[in-house]
């Protein structure tokens, strides 16, 4: 019985400057790919605009967190005071926001914090225990002095030879390869 053959994962494509990648990445974006990532040692102002990415939606995790937050500890302390354990001190009332206040304000940063990361991991799909790119030896030196265009082969516009030929011909890699499964 023969071994399957690998089947691509994607197209692995190297630049050389941080200003090629980023003519790389509105050319990606312009050919209609969307299944593609860019990785560079260092951030590079504009690329999310060049790569077309839209805002992310980690604010509105934060957002609903902090609103949470801030409910359950008024609805904490109000129900405290007024039910779980009413004791009138010195004539105050029962329940007022003032008092919750504190209470209130550590929760919504307690649950805005959890929104942030607990989003972050949904929306990034994370943790991800595993992705082919890590065996590339060529691609370990992204986190050094390289740039590279990740195009994956799930992407609807990805054919091999037409995306190497737009790789090396349209957007000018120094270095295209096959990254395998």
């Amino acid at each position: 019985m023969s071994a399957s053959p690998l089947k691509p994962h994607a197209l692995l494509a190297e630049f050389g400057t941080a200003a090629d990648i980023f003519e790389a990445a509105i050319l990606c974006r312009d050919a209609g790919f969307s299944k593609w990532d860019v990785h560079t040692p260092f951030p590079i102002h504009g690329m999310d605009e060049a790569m077309g990415l839209r805002k992310s939606p980690v604010g509105w995790f934060t957002f609903c967190g902090g609103m949470t937050g801030f409910s359950a500890g008024m609805t904490m302390i109000w129900y405290m005071n007024k039910f779980d354990y009413p004791l009138v001190v010195g004539g105050k009332p029962l329940f007022t926001p003032l008092y919750a206040f504190p209470v209130s304000y550590e929760m919504t940063i307690l649950l805005s914090a959890f929104g942030t990361l607990f989003g972050m991991f949904f929306l990034n799909r994370l943790p991800k225990l595993y992705n082919p790119l890590f065996k590339n030896e060529r691609f370990k030196k992204a986190t050094d002095d390289r740039f590279f265009i990740v195009i994956e082969a799930a992407d609807p516009k990805f054919s091999l030879e037409a995306t190497r030929a737009f790789l090396t011909e349209k957007c000018h890699a120094t270095a295209v390869e096959i990254v395998e499964d």
